[in-house]
């Protein structure tokens, strides 16, 4: 039982990493749809690849959404319209006519003819007004337009709507009237008695409408043809043409919208799952093979996989709500961010495998693969520094450009012309650019819910007004010049061999933040001439100068430092010997133990932390150089990391020869230019 639980134990950082790639792959395949993939890829106005293809089993033609759009506009232009007639308008207007005929033109009218012959007309009228009937409002619709009218809910009749009358149609019809019969003279009275009594009876049902208008809607077929079992679709090399591509999309329609058997939708999870996992299977043994740091880390492990779900659920997301939205989603923001943790290749490496996943998912997938992929390519070449913020705009002004100008490429050779091309498509680009600018504070939450660093917080870290490093030249001036020295010289170093400058400047500056716990123990402290060494033994000498290692972990812990950070303080000595105390011990005491004079390590184990190592001896050391000469320095530069590198201190680092002698070029030089050097001419 013990030697299980030991196993599980030595074994556990494995186990967590196989159970976050199974949760991860069964987690995306969820996300996934759960139907059949088409097997063939096709594109309109490019030749058929595949051998050619006969209709697996019956299937209708869809209709496109142009032809759908068009015949949906037709039916609703030709729609009928209903309008509702109210009866006891007219009988009204009747009524008053006879009442108010009479009193408006008892005395005014000479003649009874006249009489009778304007007030027949004014009947007539009354009869042509509301033979159909007068519209209560203004209606935008074609005078040819078929209208029915309703009365007392039934259906009277089908006429044109230039039959209606508009309450603007009156007087001109009331006039013309008159015209025909000379009554010219009584127009001012006639036509004001007709206002006063003319009401509208006719109005619109838009609810009759609207629902003979859904009826015909639904009447509309979705399809316009269709293709028998083993007919010819296409031959190889035929180009797709406009009904070879709406046919072959029918048959990839009706193929991914198949009900599936329950044999069928498990053969298909179990694909997907093993399609998932080999692409995180692949993930893992990149930073196995090229990043074991990270991959030993199961927290930046995690990091990485959990932005690849959060992006996957991004898409899945805008693809479920409308797919045309697609590259809103701003992609870049995984290699943008995995760059500023990590470093550009692991960072591209996770954004094509991310790009590869959602390929199972997207509309166009090759299309929108080679976008994405050459965008990522674009976003790891042009952010350098991404805490300068002019680098982070010129970067997403030129992904957003990079977007436009190979969807256009990819609409050119689809439509072979570009007089309908969607310019609405490039808004929705900038629209992504724009949001990608969000990986700023993406990054800074990152940091607190991961504790990693970025080059950001580092550039924060590396202000020299920041409270510790304030703290460190008040109470130990010579130790923080010292710390100066070292970045300089330690970020001169990691530039020459490609490692991570601005981290190393940053170790530096805090690599002996513990000395001002007992800043006079240390030599570059001592201004009065007195030294507290001389009241102590030599094993309290030497604890005093060992303690600043772990004195200086506590007080970056304590102002909460990153780990990354943290590494410099501890690794700075590596194992080393506090040498002078200890040979100082031994000349009283000959049983003088060694490892009571050692640094508690561990060793350097990344190149930053070894660079730092060299830069802080070179430099501590180069203090007791007595009229040095460039001979001097070199021998001087060679000799103590020539030593290091005996004592095995920097076995662990990933760091070469070639690397070392790099920096012991950079050390001389930047020494030789401390001490004024020039150079020695032969007598």
């Amino acid at each position: 039982m013990n030697e299980l639980v030991n196993k599980w134990y030595r074994n556990h950082a494995l186990i967590y990493k196989l159970l976050l790639l199974l949760g991860t792959t069964f987690f995306i395949v969820y996300l996934f749809p759960k139907t059949g993939k088409f097997r063939y890829s096709f594109e309109k106005g490019k030749p058929w690849q595949s051998e050619n293809l006969y209709a697996p089993f019956d299937f209708a033609i869809k209709k496109s959404k142009v032809q759908s759009d068009e015949e949906i506009k037709r039916i609703t232009d030709n729609n009928e319209l209903y309008f509702e007639v109210d009866l006891k308008i007219k009988t009204s207007a009747t009524n008053r006519y006879l009442e108010e005929f009479n009193t408006i033109f008892e005395d005014s009218i000479t003649g009874f003819d006249n009489r009778l012959v304007l007030y027949n007309q004014g009947k007539q009228a009354l009869d042509d007004l509301y033979k159909y009937g007068v519209l209560n409002s203004v209606y935008n619709y074609d005078e040819n337009r078929q209208i029915i009218l309703i009365e007392n809910n039934q259906q009277k009749s089908k006429i044109q709507f230039k039959d209606l009358f508009t309450q603007t149609d009156i007087r001109p019809y009331l006039q013309g009237l008159l015209r025909q019969n000379n009554l010219q003279e009584y127009e001012s009275d006639f036509v004001s008695l007709f206002f006063n009594i003319i009401e509208p009876n006719v109005s619109f049902n838009k609810s009759l409408t609207d629902k003979a208008l859904e009826e015909r809607l639904s009447t509309i077929s979705s399809t316009r043809g269709l293709v028998s079992e083993g007919t010819l679709i296409i031959s190889k090399g035929q180009v797709v043409e406009d009904n070879q591509f709406n046919i072959l999309d029918s048959l990839k329609s009706e193929y991914e919208s198949q009900v599936w058997s329950s044999s069928n939708y498990n053969w298909v999870i179990m694909a997907y799952t093993l399609l998932v996992a080999l692409a995180l299977l692949m993930l893992l043994l990149f930073l196995r093979k090229y990043r074991s740091d990270v991959f030993l880390n199961n927290t930046k492990v995690t990091f990485i996989f959990f932005n690849i779900v959060v992006m996957v659920i991004l898409t899945t997301i805008v693809i479920n709500y409308n797919s045309q939205y697609l590259y809103v989603v701003p992609l870049c923001i995984l290699p943008l961010v995995l760059k500023a943790f990590f470093d550009a290749r692991l960072g591209l490496f996770a954004h094509v495998l991310t790009v590869l996943l959602l390929g199972f998912i997207v509309p166009n997938s090759y299309e929108y693969m080679f976008l994405q992929i050459i965008a990522g390519i674009v976003t790891i070449l042009t952010v350098s520094e991404l805490y300068k913020r002019a680098n982070l705009f010129i970067s997403v002004g030129q992904i957003t450009l990079i977007y436009i100008i190979a969807y256009f490429a990819f609409f050119v050779i689809h439509e072979g012309q570009i007089s309908n091309i969607k310019w609405e498509t490039f808004g929705l680009f900038v629209l992504g650019g724009l949001a990608t600018l969000f990986v700023q504070p993406l990054i800074y939450i990152y940091e607190k819910l991961f504790g990693l660093v970025s080059d950001v917080s580092l550039l924060e870290l590396s202000d020299t007004n920041t409270k510790l490093l304030k703290e460190l030249s008040n109470k130990a001036p010579g130790t923080f010049h010292h710390s100066l020295n070292v970045a300089n010289l330690a970020e001169a170093s990691a530039n020459e061999i490609g490692a991570n400058a601005m981290l190393a400047r940053v170790g530096a500056l805090y690599h002996d933040i513990g000395k001002m716990k007992n800043p006079t123990f240390f030599t570059e402290n001592q201004s009065t001439g007195i030294n507290p060494h001389d009241e102590l033994s030599s094993n309290e000498s030497a604890s005093v100068i060992i303690d600043h290692v772990i004195n200086g972990i506590e007080i970056a812990k304590k102002n909460n430092l990153p780990d990354r950070v943290i590494d410099f303080i501890r690794t700075h000595h590596g194992t080393s010997m506090v040498y002078y105390f200890y040979k100082k011990e031994l000349a009283v005491n000959e049983f003088a133990k060694e490892e009571d004079f050692c640094y508690p390590g561990p060793k350097p184990f990344s190149r930053e932390t070894a660079i730092l190592m060299m830069c802080d001896s070179v430099e501590a050391a180069s203090k007791s150089l007595k009229s040095p000469t460039s001979t001097k320095i070199n021998e001087f530069v060679e000799n103590i990391i020539n030593k290091q590198v005996e004592m095995g201190q920097f076995l662990n680092a990933d760091i070469t020869f070639k690397d070392i002698e790099a920096i012991k070029r950079v050390l001389k030089l930047k020494l030789a230019n401390i001490y004024h050097l020039r150079i020695e001419y032969p007598e």
